[in-house]
């Protein structure tokens, strides 16, 4: 039998004189365009100095800082086996091509909050924005999925909330288990919100996210049985039938399907936890792992084709650096200072727990060497980050009065043109009725006017770009190929999100059932995936049906207590730092962990104690309740169902707000005496699984080096030996 060793690792550390002009260069990039927007008050400016500005941050972090975290303070190992390779199933646990894999996790982490954050961020200026979204996810955000991908593959693909308790202690992990498994409730039930949202009455977004399931699960028999390994032939097959699909979206009414597939959200409600749940249970390879992989060709596909839009379109900025309404905190799309609320609002993008999840979920069982961690972990929330900056610009293109008729309530802007112009004449823009009817009819709506929720503005915002860019008065095709594309995007967030949800709370049961905990046992996944549809499925119906618009009531918790969540990871990342003797390097998850307690904290305090009742819960709540009790309506309330709505939805927001706020503080407590332990001793025992050397070979990153492809293909050939000789 052949033997073959992995690879030997690329050379790190070395720079050629070419590279060093390559990366002197794109640094010097950099640093321009963050003076011109640092320095820029008063005159216009173009939106390409925010995407070059991105872009050569990125780079620069990918390229050395990820790369320093990975093999200097991680110290990832292609000779060591994955969970991947060595628990292989088929199902839950499969060894999963590193490109395919980067598009699953990019996939499942890329839901509505890089698209719906940044546009509602952007009341604040574009500046704020901007420095988050980019230093957040070089320091933050893509740190947390790296690290916590890592450990949880140390693990055999543990979650997030059994980690903790394993490692931090009984109390601790409690706490965070009930965290996280709540927190993860709502997260889901907020994506799937914005899912229904923008898929309700649209025939054309039904039809074409409705096909990418038989298309996904005809890339996963052809890559499984028909034609295995060929991973770039399934994916052309896959992107041209996703192309027809929505193609095909907009001839719904010649086919005589517009009926049909017009469906209300409570119909959607039913098929998105239908979905769920079959998604959930199904082996990774069939349906999950594929649909993902293809959407992310039309995630990345439209982000690169908005920037290139950019690039010829050149759009200036229509809003300031920094806003008064950052200042006094009384904007019209949502209350609060620009410290916290900025922060909050742009979770996903720059730091977001949910991606945690996802990396102690789903992922860390497919990855088939070490060393992927970086380019799916690291890399894939740069990804995300570069979304995030693409919709924050998409926002600041557009007309100021327009954005805010856009996004304020119906409550505030009348819901009519002549009302609308009045409002935001009073908030120091102008723009006439005749001009709002224009907007709308130039994507081919009935109205735009506080169309809240971030999806729209971003639609439309793509549309002005794209129309710009490429001309051919399309305005109403990119608009709704935006729509639908954000549908995609979200949807793929909601099917992971189930499956690691499942795992959740297989592994939770476990703790006390052992037999429950096993992945592979039909009994227990299939009536886990039913408790976990049934829960989101559940909020997501209360969302849909409450008269105000659920995401009004629904993303100020989501957007806090995601960020909650992330503290929980970071504090598992820092206390196993310290646990396996790196305490010279605990600075790295440190600083965010730091950082991210800061504005957490101090966020959910203002929600649960302010005095302002556009900001606090519970003074929101006795204001809504007094008023109530006097017999009086307050807007937007039109009727007494409407204002027991309010009441009982404030509440209930406070209370989590509350309790995932005082959980995430146990959970510190309870780590800061491991921490302190562990330093001492210069580090503990952990629940890290045993070192198994790996027989697979695979190249580390994106682009294998020439030593790479040599090693895969002596591998390739020892195994059609191994083949042939029947396994002897």
């Amino acid at each position: 039998m052949s033997t073959v060793t992995s690879p030997p690792p690329r050379t790190r550390g070395t720079t050629t004189p070419r590279s060093k002009l390559v990366w002197a260069a794109v640094a010097a990039v950099g640093a321009v365009c963050w003076t011109v927007l640092a320095l820029s008050r008063g005159e216009e400016v173009s939106a390409l100095w925010i995407l070059f500005a991105a872009l050569a941050s990125y780079a620069i972090a990918y390229r050395f800082y990820a790369r320093f975290i990975a093999y200097r303070v991680l110290e990832v190992d292609d000779t060591r086996a994955t969970p991947a390779e060595k628990l292989d199933n088929g199902r839950d646990f499969d060894v999963t091509d590193r490109r395919v894999l980067f598009g699953h996790h990019f996939a499942a982490i890329a839901g509505a909050g890089p698209l719906v954050g940044p546009v509602l961020a952007a009341q604040m200026g574009y500046l704020p924005g901007t420095i988050w979204i980019i230093v957040g996810v070089i320091f933050a955000g893509a740190v947390q999925d790296m690290v916590v991908l890592f450990f949880s593959m140390r693990r055999n693909g543990k979650s997030l909330g059994q980690m903790v308790r394993e490692e931090i202690g009984t109390i601790g992990g409690i706490a965070a288990l009930i965290a996280v498994f709540a927190i993860m409730i709502i997260i889901l039930a907020v994506l799937a919100l914005v899912v229904v949202n923008a898929l309700a009455e649209s025939p054309w977004g039904v039809f074409s996210i409705a096909l990418t399931i038989p298309i996904a699960l005809f890339m996963g028999f052809y890559l499984r049985y028909l034609r295995p390994g060929r991973v770039m032939e399934a994916t052309a097959v896959g992107v041209a039938l996703l192309l027809l699909a929505i193609i095909g979206g907009g001839y719904v009414e010649q086919m005589g399907l517009d009926d049909s597939l017009t469906l209300s959200k409570e119909s959607l409600v039913i098929a998105l936890v239908v979905y769920g749940f079959v998604a959930s249970i199904l082996p990774v390879w069939m349906l999950l792992t594929p649909r993902d992989y293809l959407s992310t060709f039309m995630k990345i596909g439209v982000i690169v084709l908005l920037a290139v839009g950019l690039v010829i379109a050149r759009p200036v900025l229509q809003n300031e650096a920094v806003t008064d309404f950052a200042i006094d905190g009384n904007g019209p799309v949502f209350a609060g200072k620009l410290f916290p609320f900025v922060f909050i609002t742009i979770a996903c993008g720059a730091l977001s727990g949910f991606h945690a999840l996802i990396a102690s979920g789903t992922t860390p069982k497919m990855v088939a060497k070490e060393s992927h961690v970086r380019m799916i972990g690291y890399g894939g929330m740069l990804m995300e980050s570069f979304v995030a900056i693409s919709a924050l610009i998409a926002a600041c293109v557009i007309d100021q009065g327009l954005y805010f008729a856009m996004n304020s309530p119906a409550g505030a802007t009348g819901g009519d043109p002549a009302a609308a112009a009045e409002f935001i004449r009073g908030l120091g823009f102008t723009i006439s009725p005749a001009d709002l009817t224009q907007a709308a009819a130039s994507v081919q709506e009935q109205s735009l006017i506080s169309r809240t929720g971030g999806a729209p503005t971003l639609a439309f915002g793509m549309s002005l770009i794209f129309t710009d860019a490429f001309g051919g008065g399309l305005a109403a095709f990119w608009y709704h190929f935006a729509i639908m594309f954000e549908a995609l995007f979200i949807l793929t967030a909601v099917d992971a999100g189930t499956r690691v949800g499942r795992f959740m709370l297989q592994d939770t049961i476990g703790n006390v059932w052992p037999r429950y905990a096993d992945l592979s046992w039909k009994p227990a996944s299939w009536s886990a995936s039913a408790v976990v549809v049934g829960l989101w499925g559940y909020m997501l119906y209360v969302g849909v049906t409450d008269p105000l618009g659920g995401i009004n009531q629904l993303f100020p918790l989501f957007g806090i207590s995601n960020q909650l969540l992330a503290a929980i990871a970071l504090c598992l990342c820092v206390t196993l730092m310290f646990k396996h003797g790196k305490a010279k390097w605990v600075w790295v998850p440190g600083i965010a962990l730091a950082w991210d307690l800061t504005t957490t904290m101090t966020a959910s305090w203002q929600k649960v104690f302010s005095g302002d009742p556009k900001i606090g819960y519970f003074e929101q709540r006795s204001v809504y309740q007094s008023a109530l009790d006097d017999g009086k309506l307050l807007p937007p309330a039109t009727t007494t169902d409407q204002m027991h709505q309010i009441i009982t939805n404030s509440t209930t927001n406070g209370v989590l707000q509350a309790l995932f706020a005082l959980l995430t503080l146990i959970v510190v407590a309870s780590a800061i005496p491991v921490w302190v332990k562990a330093a001492k001793r210069g580090g503990l025992p952990t629940t890290e699984a045993p070192y198994e050397p790996s027989r697979l070979v695979a190249p580390s990153d994106f682009f294998a080096t020439k030593e790479e492809k040599a090693a895969v293909r002596e591998y390739e050939e020892s195994q059609r030996e191994l083949a042939g000789s029947g396994g002897r």
